[in-house]
C-alpha cells in the first residue's frame, strides 16, 4: 500500500512555487504520491504536471475535478498532457461535485449527475486510450473531427472517481480504474463502499479497483483542540448529503470524528485500520492544520509507513 499527501498552497504568494517546494520535501520525507484538488482557483492537472517535471519519481493526482462544468475533450486534453509531462505518472480523479457549487459558479443545472458520470467516462477512456472518440450519448457527444491523441501520453491515463453513493460506486467499478472517497472512515469503506465497487468491477469483467482513501489528519500532541479546529473546517461537508451519508455509515456524527488525529501510534494505527478496510493507498490531507511543526512531523511519519 502505497502513502501520500495532499498538497494546500493556495495562501502562498506565489501557489505554484510554494507547491513545488512542498513537493520536493514530500517526496524527501519517502512519500509517494501528492494530489492536488479543484476548486475554481489552480488548475490541477497542469499544477500536477509542473510537480512531476519538478519532482521526478513522485506519482501526483487530481482529486478531483467536478463533471459539471468541464467536456471530456477538454479534460482528455488536459490529462494527455500532463501524463506526457510526467512520463507515466499522473492520475486523474472526476467528481460529481455539489449541486451548490455547480448552479452557484457555472450557472447550470445539477441533474442527472451519475448519468453524466457515465457518459462522461465513457467517452474519456475512449479518447485517453485512443486519441479519438465517437460517442454521441443523451448528456454529452464527443466526436473529434481531427486527432485528440497527445504524443508521450502513451495509452491511457488512470481514471478514479470520487465515489461514495451506490450509483457512483457502481458506474466507477464498471468504467473507472478506482475511488477516491473522503471523509469515509474504516468501517464505512469495508462494509459498504469497497464492496459495492468491487463487485461493479467483478459483474463488468474488470479487474479489482483502487481504493485511494483520502484522509483528512494530522500527527499532533493536542488531539482535542486540533480536532476543535477541524470540526470548523470540515462542518461544510457536513451539510452536503453525499458525505453526511458516508459520515454516517463510518459511525461518526461530525466530519471531524472521521479526521485522523492523534500521537505517531494513534495515527500509524489508523493507517493499518484503512488498510485492513481495504484501501490500496492512503492519501493524507489537511497536514497543515497544526502549523508547520506539526505537518512536518506527519509526513515524517507517513514517509515511514510508506516505506
Amino acid at each position: 500500500m502505497t502513502v501520500g499527501v495532499a498538497l494546500n498552497a493556495a495562501d502562498a504568494d506565489n501557489q505554484i512555487d510554494a507547491t513545488v517546494d512542498l513537493a520536493r520535501e514530500a517526496s524527501a520525507a519517502g512519500l509517494r504520491s501528492a494530489w492536488f484538488g479543484q476548486t475554481f482557483g489552480a488548475d490541477s492537472p497542469q499544477l500536477a504536471a509542473i510537480v512531476g517535471r519538478e519532482v521526478p519519481g513522485l506519482q501526483v493526482g487530481t482529486s478531483a475535478i467536478p463533471v459539471f462544468g468541464r467536456h471530456p475533450l477538454l479534460v482528455s486534453s488536459q490529462a494527455q498532457t500532463a501524463q506526457a509531462a510526467t512520463h507515466g505518472r499522473y492520475h486523474l480523479g472526476l467528481a460529481l461535485g455539489t449541486k451548490l457549487l455547480t448552479e452557484a459558479g457555472f450557472g447550470i443545472p445539477f441533474e442527472r449527475p451519475v448519468a453524466r458520470l457515465r457518459e462522461f467516462l465513457t467517452a474519456l477512456r475512449q479518447l485517453t486510450e485512443t486519441g479519438t472518440a465517437d460517442f454521441h450519448g443523451e448528456l454529452l457527444t464527443a466526436a473529434p473531427p481531427m486527432s485528440a491523441r497527445v504524443p508521450g501520453a502513451g495509452s491511457g491515463v488512470p481514471l478514479l472517481v470520487a465515489a461514495m453513493g451506490p450509483q457512483a460506486l457502481k458506474a466507477s467499478g464498471e468504467l473507472a480504474d478506482g475511488i477516491l472517497p473522503y471523509l469515509a472512515g474504516p468501517r464505512a469503506l469495508a462494509e459498504h463502499i469497497v464492496p459495492a465497487v468491487t463487485a461493479a468491477a467483478e459483474a463488468a469483467g474488470r479487474p479489482a479497483p483502487r481504493v485511494v482513501a483520502l484522509v483528512h489528519g494530522v500527527v499532533t500532541d493536542d488531539a482535542d483542540s486540533v480536532r476543535e479546529t477541524a470540526a470548523e473546517q470540515l462542518a461544510f461537508y457536513e451539510r452536503i448529503p453525499s458525505y453526511a451519508r458516508v459520515i454516517g455509515l463510518s459511525g461518526a456524527t461530525r466530519a471531524a470524528d472521521v479526521a485522523v488525529i492523534g500521537d505517531e501510534k494513534a495515527v500509524a494505527a489508523e493507517v493499518r485500520r484503512y488498510r485492513d478496510a481495504g484501501a490500496t493507498e492512503v492519501v493524507f490531507s489537511g497536514t497543515e492544520i497544526a502549523g508547520e511543526a506539526a505537518r512536518r512531523r506527519t509526513w515524517a511519519l507517513l514517509g515511514e509507513l510508506a516505506g
